[in-house]
């Protein structure tokens, strides 16, 4: 059965979609067979692997809502060993559309769980707010992925999220737990990356990821191609940040 990660940051702007669609491509192309669920209004995640969505396939919403099968919303390989399930504007009404329904909470979980036995790994793309999307994805995953920018707010944001995991372990998902912090657009030029990070490890208690995903000029540029960076720009060192990525976190279950 696969693990479902769920990669959220309250804060916006901090590489997660980024980590989620190049993570996922990356442990595609390291032979994973690989589910990434866009569960942000915005659909990033989705424009960040292809160029547009084919228009016959329907969208998480539709499959949360029951008003569509798995198969009509999975968009198969739209990398190697990579599938995924787009979003669109319509998931923004969920929060006012469902927040009497009982069991709102758990809408993607029960949603995913006859996907789960078809992967390896199912990350879970959530939007930067605190929400009931990512309320959802809390309580749909097994673990969740971190990413912070290294900048002075770092741990500020950090705090929020942990604070929600911590309030749904505690009502919803008591098996959730933290796979890692993962510090991101680190820039080796300056002082404050460094202190950002050396900041973090001495005031945090959770896992930290030994892979830093650096700022690089060609991970920016991916997305407005549709692409990964692994096929954008295979030798950048983006490319090759989200390959340790990818390697550690196969490391971590034994897989390598």
């Amino acid at each position: 059965m696969g693990r479902i990660i769920t990669i959220t940051n309250q804060k916006g702007g901090v590489g997660k979609t980024t980590t989620a669609v190049n993570l996922s491509a990356c442990l595609g192309e390291a032979g994973q067979r690989v589910l990434l669920v866009d569960f942000d209004p915005q659909g990033n995640a989705s424009s960040g692997l292809l160029a547009e969505r084919p228009e016959d396939k329907k969208t998480i919403y539709e499959l949360i809502c029951g008003n569509c099968s798995e198969e009509d919303c999975l968009i198969r390989d739209a990398a190697e060993n990579l599938d995924l399930i787009p979003a669109d504007m319509n998931l923004a009404g969920c929060e006012a559309e469902f927040q009497d329904l009982e069991g709102m909470e758990s809408m993607l979980k029960k949603a995913l769980e006859k996907l789960q036995d078809q992967y390896d790994y199912i990350f879970i793309d959530c939007p930067p707010s605190l929400s009931v999307l990512t309320i959802n994805a809390l309580t749909a995953a097994d673990s969740v992925i971190i990413p912070i920018q290294c900048e002075y707010y770092a741990l500020e944001g950090l705090n929020q999220v942990l604070k929600t995991i911590y309030l749904v372990q505690q009502s919803l998902n008591p098996g959730l737990r933290v796979d890692g912090v993962l510090f991101t657009m680190y820039d080796q030029r300056t002082n404050l990356s460094e202190e950002v990070v050396e900041t973090v490890k001495e005031n945090l208690q959770e896992p930290i990821y030994n892979t830093v995903i650096p700022r690089n000029v060609r991970l920016a540029e991916a997305p407005s191609h549709g692409e990964p960076i692994n096929v954008y720009d295979s030798g950048s060192r983006g490319a090759e940040s989200y390959r340790l990525l990818a390697a550690e976190l196969m490391s971590k279950e034994g897989l390598i």
